[in-house]
């Protein structure tokens, strides 16, 4: 006789079939990882890792490209499959893909597309006057996208201590 489990965490199981991570997959999105490799453990949840290249974000001052988006995408695809297999030993199933555009926008398309029930976004700690001039992938994923949202802020342990500088 097999018996349906009762209460929040029964609600959660059901309720959030499949997780979405978005990342740039940078150290800086590693509180985000591990809070969606922690969740779709203990929800037994797909995971799908969605990573969006801008190609804006990848012009030099003057116009030029300082990296091309195909090296960015091969960069991100390795580090993906690197997840892809952590997922294997920790028995969290895990895809992933690589879009280009604006990263608010298509991680928003792909919780459509892919059916997310629960997206899982880190968040660089902008605020004030830095988050207008550049705007907020995770407050536009929280305001656009179909289904829940967790925002992951980055620890301290997240953020590179400062480089000392070398006298001239």
């Amino acid at each position: 006789m097999t018996t349906m489990a009762q209460g929040p965490a029964a609600t959660a199981m059901r309720r959030y079939g499949k997780l979405l991570l978005a990342t740039d997959l940078s150290p800086a999105s590693a509180a985000a990882t591990e809070q969606a490799f922690e969740l779709a453990a203990r929800l037994s949840a797909p995971l799908l890792i969605v990573s969006v290249i801008d190609p804006g974000q990848l012009r030099l001052s003057g116009g030029r490209f300082g990296q091309r988006v195909d090296q960015v995408r091969t960069e991100r695809e390795k580090v993906a499959q690197d997840l892809v297999e952590r997922g294997r030993r920790v028995g969290v199933t895990v895809s992933f893909l690589i879009w280009e555009g604006d990263p608010g926008e298509s991680i928003v398309e792909a919780a459509v597309a892919e059916r997310a029930d629960l997206i899982v976004v880190g968040s660089h700690g902008r605020s004030g006057v830095e988050r207008f001039l550049i705007g907020s992938v995770s407050d536009h994923v929280v305001r656009h996208a179909p289904c829940p949202v967790l925002v992951v802020r980055r620890t301290v342990d997240d953020v590179p201590p400062p480089q000392p500088t070398q006298p001239h």
